[in-house]
């Protein structure tokens, strides 16, 4: 079996540690290790502003993974995790505009490369 490398991003290891609930946090990771095979084919591919991500549904599909695929290095980098609030600021796709707007997730995309490398 070829298993990608999963690498969890300090602001999506920040959101995950901010779940209180256990087993939203168990769900939420197992979700995050069947990613380790095919994750080019999980989840969907994000549109506009977040094209290059995709994002996959987690406990009760409440909650989305937005992660990036890096088939070069077979390496699944997650970007955030978060909860779904269609219309809110707060919503999880709202957090990945607005961190990428401010070139967080571009800062932190390079800096985990370097920590890898």
């Amino acid at each position: 079996m070829n298993d990608w490398e999963i690498v969890i991003l300090p602001t999506a290891k920040r959101h995950l540690k901010a779940i209180l609930d256990q087993r939203v946090q168990r769900s939420i990771n197992d979700c995050i290790e069947r990613l380790k095979e095919e994750p080019d084919k999980r989840g969907k591919p994000l549109t506009d502003s977040l094209a290059g991500y995709r994002s996959i549904r987690a406990y009760r599909q409440r909650y989305r993974v937005v992660y990036e695929v890096d088939t070069g290095q077979k390496k699944v980098l997650i970007h955030i995790v978060d909860i779904r609030k269609e219309g809110d600021k707060s919503d999880v796709y709202a957090l990945a505009k607005k961190i990428l707007r401010l070139g967080l997730l571009t800062l932190t995309l390079l800096t985990a490369t370097r920590a890898l490398l």
